[in-house]
């Protein structure tokens, strides 16, 4: 069973090395590199020519949602392994996903998590990194959805499913998560590898982190989840998730009506949605607790209320504007103009 590993890259000379020094540490006959260079202005394409990657340029700018369907239209390979370049895959990972896919015939996808040590020391990357890891480990293995940092596809039911939409996703997002939900719409298996992991070089800044979880998570997420008109029930999207965005937001107006008007009632209201927040994500932070101490915490529960806060905001706007005053899908037909074009 052949693999072609397929790495997606724009400016990714401070990460690529190490990404594929793990790669071909691994690699054998049956697996080959492939390196899609995006465009990059730095010495991306360089680094991945001397490391002895096969390399394609991308025509234009079109984010990863293109390079990886660019790599599996180049791929010689029957399964198709996704790994981004500022991951570093764990040792025996590429034997790991062959053996998976050898064991279980009908499995269609595969994907893992990050690894509970990241590489970058400062808070936010640590928390960040930490708690993608915690979220995949705590996770269903049976998904419903799918992971494109550290996840592999049968080429068969990637071309199928109609490959990543790169038209509606030209920037890193949810595509893999868009994905894996059509992929599951056509009853194929995916399965979440808890021993699975890569390690993520990424350094996450306020700016960074903003950025990635409004605008290319919550905000296409939220589009997605209007358009579709479910919810899913995994990894971030459980049910203890969605009860903890409201009690955020009512957590965060009863401090506000604190400070403006206060009373005993908006103190009440405050302490109550306070305790049960608490009690609902008493895991992740007893993991935190552990795993890096008490005064981490503290930030860890000042970022994760954030999050909860303008996720939940950005979801609600979305629902509101995309699924109650429209009333009709955002992404016509689910981009068959994608499958139609894959599948010809």
């Amino acid at each position: 069973m052949r693999i072609s590993i397929v790495v997606p890259a724009y400016n990714a000379s401070s990460t690529l090395p190490l990404c594929l020094k793990a790669l071909f540490e691994q690699v054998d006959a049956d697996a080959e590199i492939l390196v899609i260079n995006d465009c990059s202005t730095d010495n991306t394409q360089q680094i991945a020519l001397d490391a002895g990657a096969k390399v394609f340029q991308t025509p234009q700018r079109g984010g990863p949602a293109a390079g990886r369907n660019l790599g599996a239209d180049k791929a010689l390979g029957e399964i198709l392994f996704f790994v981004d370049a500022d991951v570093v895959i764990g040792e025996g990972s590429l034997r790991s996903v062959r053996a998976t896919f050898e064991r279980s015939p009908k499995l269609a996808a595969v994907f893992g998590s990050y690894d509970p040590e990241p590489a970058e020391r400062n808070f936010l990357s640590q928390y960040k990194n930490l708690l993608h890891h915690f979220v995949h480990q705590e996770s269903s293995p049976n998904a419903g959805t799918f992971w494109a940092g550290c996840g592999a596809i049968r080429k068969e039911a990637f071309r199928s499913a109609g490959g990543f939409d790169a038209d509606q996703y030209p920037y890193p997002s949810i595509e893999d998560i868009e994905l894996g939900i059509r992929m599951v719409e056509k009853n194929y298996e995916i399965r979440l590898d808890k021993h699975l992991q890569g390690k993520h070089l990424k350094r996450w800044t306020i700016t960074s982190l903003l950025k990635a979880d409004i605008l290319h998570r919550a905000y296409p997420w939220s589009k997605l989840i209007a358009n579709y008109g479910v919810l899913p029930k995994e990894l971030n999207l459980k049910i203890y998730h969605r009860i903890s965005g409201a009690l955020a937001v009512l957590f965060a107006v009863s401090c506000a009506l604190i400070v403006f008007k206060p009373s005993i009632w908006t103190a009440g209201m405050a302490f109550l949605s306070l305790v049960v927040l608490l009690a609902l994500n008493r895991d992740v932070y007893s993991f935190f607790l552990r795993k890096k101490g008490f005064l981490f915490l503290l930030g860890v529960f000042f970022w994760h209320t954030l999050y909860y806060l303008y996720g939940t905001i950005t979801f609600g706007y979305c629902w509101i504007r995309f699924r109650l005053l429209r009333g009709k899908h955002i992404f016509p037909s689910r981009s068959t103009g994608l499958h139609a074009r894959h599948q010809a």
